[in-house]
């Protein structure tokens, strides 16, 4: 894997990676604007060899991944402990109106009864004991509202300047963009996709999309047109079960590689990323079934993985760094084997 001065540009050093299936994407999570955890998550996974990490698109939140990632570098540069290092790839997520990535839950306080079930289902622990929703951690997965049988969980939709904010990121060194898309119309879609392409005509642009309101063949429709806009640097990321990947194991992951399947075989011209319910048996799985990939986006079980260490106020002393590099490369690592 010894790509470093091969490419001309990192354009095509990333579909080079991605050719060989070999790109693994930490998800900081679309809707985590919890700086300080995003900082944390992109100087470990750095370290670990990930080689692309996505958050969300807000400008706070990449300049403190962008540190993360010139953290990691100092250490890299001084040990020398990362053969082959490659600069992650800096990714960030908008969503259509609707899209659960990017909504926020809120609780309905003339309904809430105060039962507390929604504390402990809540994966980025954005409920606190006093039942106030933590907005900048939420990430919209709807683990609150299923707990809830008091219909005390609304959600709404975060609006942003698509333009200028976008226009800002890619200043701040992101490269990709990634649009999700689970929603029904197919014309709002397509606009957003026109403008993402439009603000990032020399960097993979990504959709994220699943199959909660699409058929297959409404699927394959909506890919063709996107194509057509952007017809040489287009990741599908084929979203199984969106934001399940809790467990890890092969029927949590199984959905993931089924929807990759389903994309490969429109025999389209893009590249695809297993995610969705992705874990360390969602590479295994693909190749058992000889599904084609680009590599994995892993985003809740990559984080949970390592929250026991970063989540310690002594991050990062040596030894909790040691050990949470380790658990984070043993994943990294199911990318590269």
């Amino acid at each position: 894997m010894n790509h470093i001065g091969s490419f001309n540009n990192r354009l095509e050093l990333q579909r080079s990676i991605m050719e060989e299936g070999n790109l693994f994407k930490m998800i900081c999570g679309a809707g985590n604007e919890d700086i300080d955890e995003v900082y944390k998550l992109s100087f470990l996974y750095t370290l670990a060899g990930a080689n692309s990490i996505d958050m969300s698109a807000t400008v706070e939140v990449v300049e403190s991944a962008v540190k993360g990632v010139n953290d990691a570098e100092k250490i890299i540069e001084q040990e020398n402990f990362l053969d082959n290092y490659i600069r992650p790839y800096l990714t960030v997520s908008i969503g259509m109106p609707g899209d659960h990535h990017v909504r926020k839950a809120k609780i309905i306080s003339e309904n809430c009864t105060e039962c507390d079930a929604c504390i402990p289902v809540c994966p980025t622990d954005a409920i606190p004991n006093i039942l106030e929703i933590i907005e900048a951690r939420c990430i919209g997965c709807g683990a609150c509202g299923v707990a809830c049988q008091d219909d005390a969980i609304g959600y709404s939709h975060k609006e942003i300047e698509i333009e200028s904010v976008l226009k800002k990121c890619i200043e701040l060194g992101v490269e990709n963009i990634e649009l999700h898309a689970s929603v029904i119309d197919d014309d709002p879609v397509i606009n957003e996709w026109e403008i993402v392409n439009k603000i990032n005509p020399d960097g993979f642009n990504s959709v994220c999309i699943d199959r909660g309101y699409l058929s297959n063949h409404a699927l394959k429709k909506r890919l063709e047109k996107m194509v057509e806009i952007c017809p040489d640097r287009m990741i599908v990321q084929a979203d199984g079960i969106p934001m399940g990947g809790g467990d890890d194991d092969y029927r949590t992951t199984l959905q993931a590689v089924a929807c990759a399947d389903i994309v490969d075989k429109f025999s389209l011209p893009v590249h695809i990323l297993l995610s969705g319910g992705t874990n360390s048996k969602s590479i295994q799985l693909s190749k058992d079934c000889s599904v084609p990939y680009a590599g994995v986006s892993i985003g809740t079980y990559a984080r949970h993985l390592v929250y026991e260490y970063i989540n310690n106020p002594l991050f990062p002393n040596d030894e909790l760094l040691d050990r949470a590099i380790k658990k984070a490369k043993e994943l990294v690592n199911t990318c590269y084997e």
